[in-house]
C-alpha cells in the first residue's frame, strides 16, 4: 500500500473524513495526510543570521500570551543531519554515550529476564516433587495402604534410583537383590509402608519425635512378616533409611521453596528497578537518532558533504473553552539549516547554533475534545507498526511462563493492579488482568514499559479503546463564533510575524 492510501486510511480510521489538498509548490496540489483545515497559513523564508529556535518560541508564544492558545501538545519533534558534517559527529558521540549505558542495562535485565524463566522451572519441580509428599501424608487413614500408593511408590523409586545408586551399587535394594535370599527385597520394600500421615505438618522443632514415630511404624509393619529374619532386618535397615530421607527432604524442600519465591521476588524487583533507571536512556537515544523520514530518497535536502540539518517540529495548540468544541491551532515547522558548532560557557562545551531555511504552516481547526485525542493517537500510531513485532515476541515470552508466576510473586508479597482496585466493573477488571504477562506491568509496562520509551509514550498504549467518534462540527452559532476567532487569532499570528521579522506585509 502506498504512503498515500495509508495516511488516508489512518485519517478514515480516526473519523477524519476529508483530507488536506495544499499548494505546497507553486501551481501543484497535493494531498499532505492532513485533516483538512478551515484556515491555512504558510510563510518561507530563508535568514543567514536568524536562529531557528527564535522563530520556534516567538511563535508559540505569540498563539499563548497573544491570543489565549493555552493549551499545546508536542506531536513530533525530530531531526537528522548530513553524515559528514561535525554536528552528527557530534550527536554520535552523545548517542554513544547513551547507548554503551543502555547497553549495560539490557544485558542486565537480559540475563534477569532469563534467570527468571529457570527460577519458575525450578519452583514446577519442586511443586511436582512436594506434591508427591503430600499425596502420602495426607491419605484416608481408613485406608492408608491402598490409597496414595502411586506417590509412595514414585518416591520410594527416586530413593532407590538417585540416593541408593540403582544396581550400580551392591549394597542397594536392587543390587541386594541379586543375592541369594535377597531376590524378594525390592518387591518388600514397595509394598511394605509405615504409618506416616499428617508427618507433613510436624514443625522443626519436633522433627526428632516425628522421626522416633515413623521408626516404631516400619517395625511393626516388618514385624508382621513371616519372612527370613535376615530378610526382615534388611527390610527394616532400608525401610528406615527411606522414611527418615523422605522426612528430611519434604523439610529442605518446604525451606527450599520457600527462599526460591523470595529469590523470584528479588529478581522482579531488581528488574522493575533496571527498567526505572534505563528509561531515561532509551528516550535520549531516540531523541538523539536521525529520524528515518528525514532522510528517504526523496527527500533531496540532506546531502552528506554538505554541512547541513533538518528539524521538523508539530505542535497542536488549543484554547482552553467551556464549551466541547475547541478552537485549535495546528503549528507544522521544517527546518533546513546549516548548524555551526560554537562553545557554550557551561563546561566549555561544544553546541550547535542552526541557521538556514523555516517554512512555517498554521493549520486551524475547530475541534471536540475525542477530535483532539484522535488527532494525537492517529500521529502517534504511525510509528507503531515498527514495534509490532518486538510487542509481540516480549508477550510471547512472558505468556509462556503461565499463571504460575504470578501466583509465585503473590506469595511473596507482590500486589497487583487488580488486587488494587477491587472496586473496579467486573469487565474492566477483566480487561487489566487479561494475559499472563500482566505480572510484569511494572517491569516492562506489561510489554508496553520496555518500548514505550522508544515512542516518547504513545498514548493509544496507554489507554483502553480505540478512537472515539466525535460529532460532526455543525455551523451553530457557538461553532461559528469559535471560527470566527480561530481567523483573527491564526491570520493575526503569521501577519505579526512577518512584521516583526521585517517581511513584506500587506
Amino acid at each position: 500500500m502506498a504512503d498515500e492510501d495509508k495516511k488516508k486510511e489512518l485519517l478514515k480510521k480516526f473519523f477524519f473524513q476529508a483530507e488536506e489538498e495544499a499548494e505546497l509548490v507553486s501551481g501543484v496540489k497535493e494531498k499532505t495526510g492532513f485533516p483538512k483545515p478551515e484556515y491555512f497559513y504558510r510563510l518561507v523564508t530563508e535568514a543567514i543570521n536568524l536562529p531557528i529556535e527564535e522563530a520556534y518560541f516567538w511563535t508559540i508564544d505569540e498563539l499563548k500570551y497573544g491570543w489565549s492558545y493555552n493549551r499545546a501538545v508536542k506531536i513530533t519533534d525530530i531531526n537528522a543531519a548530513s553524515e559528514g558534517s561535525s554536528f552528527f559527529g557530534l550527536g554520535e558521540q552523545r548517542i554513544g554515550m547513551q547507548q554503551d549505558k543502555a547497553a549495560q542495562f539490557l544485558k542486565g535485565i537480559s540475563e534477569m529476564l532469563k534467570a527468571l524463566f529457570q527460577i519458575v522451572r525450578e519452583l514446577r519441580i519442586i511443586d511436582e516433587r512436594l506434591g508427591y509428599y503430600n499425596h502420602t501424608f495426607n491419605r484416608n487413614a481408613k485406608k492408608k495402604d491402598e490409597d496414595a500408593s502411586g506417590s509412595e511408590i514414585t518416591l520410594k523409586g527416586i530413593w532407590v534410583d538417585q540416593v541408593e545408586g540403582g544396581v550400580k551399587n551392591a549394597a542397594s535394594v536392587y543390587g541386594l537383590s541379586q543375592t541369594v535370599g535377597f531376590t524378594i527385597l525390592p518387591d518388600l520394600f514397595f509394598r511394605v509402608r509405615a504409618d506416616d500421615i499428617g508427618l507433613h505438618e510436624v514443625a522443626a522443632e519436633n522433627f526428632d519425635s516425628a522421626t522416633n514415630r515413623v521408626v516404631s511404624n516400619v517395625d511393626k509393619a516388618v514385624d508382621g512378616l513371616k519372612f527370613n529374619e535376615k530378610v526382615k532386618e534388611v527390610l527394616k535397615r532400608k525401610l528406615t533409611q527411606y522414611y527418615m530421607w523422605k522426612l528430611r527432604t519434604y523439610q529442605e524442600l518446604k525451606t527450599r521453596r520457600k527462599f526460591t519465591i523470595k529469590y523470584l521476588k528479588q529478581h522482579y524487583d531488581t528488574i522493575k528497578l533496571y527498567m526505572g533507571w534505563i528509561k531515561p536512556y532509551l528516550r535520549n537515544i531516540q531523541r538523539l537518532q536521525m529520524a528515518e523520514k528525514l532522510v528517504r530518497s526523496d527527500m533531496p535536502d540532506l546531502i552528506t558533504a554538505f554541512e547541513g540539518a533538518l528539524v521538523e517540529i508539530e505542535v497542536l495548540t488549543y484554547k482552553e473553552t467551556k464549551s466541547k468544541y475547541k478552537p485549535c491551532v495546528l503549528v507544522h515547522m521544517y527546518y533546513r539549516t546549516r548548524p555551526a558548532l560554537s562553545y557554550v560557557q557551561e563546561g566549555y562545551q561544544r553546541g550547535p547554533m542552526h541557521t538556514g531555511k523555516f517554512d512555517l504552516i498554521l493549520r486551524g481547526y475547530v475541534w471536540s475534545e475525542d477530535q483532539i485525542k484522535n488527532y494525537i493517537n492517529m500521529k502517534e500510531e504511525e510509528d507503531l507498526n515498527l514495534l509490532s513485532s518486538v510487542n509481540e515476541s516480549i508477550k510471547e515470552a512472558l505468556d509462556s511462563l503461565g499463571e504460575e508466576l504470578k501466583t509465585y510473586l503473590k506469595e511473596g508479597g507482590e500486589i497487583f493492579e487488580e488486587e488494587k482496585k477491587e472496586k473496579k466493573e467486573p469487565n474492566e477488571l477483566a480487561e487489566t488482568v487479561k494475559g499472563a504477562a500482566e505480572p510484569f506491568v511494572g517491569v516492562l509496562g506489561g510489554i508496553k514499559e520496555i518500548v514505550s520509551p522508544l515512542t516518547e509514550g504513545i498514548p493509544s498504549l496507554k489507554k483502553k479503546g480505540g478512537p472515539k467518534k466525535g460529532k460532526d462540527v455543525d455551523d451553530t452559532l457557538q461553532i461559528a463564533s469559535m471560527k470566527r476567532d480561530l481567523k483573527r487569532s491564526i491570520f493575526q499570528t503569521y501577519k505579526n510575524y512577518k512584521k516583526m521579522h521585517g517581511l513584506m506585509t500587506w
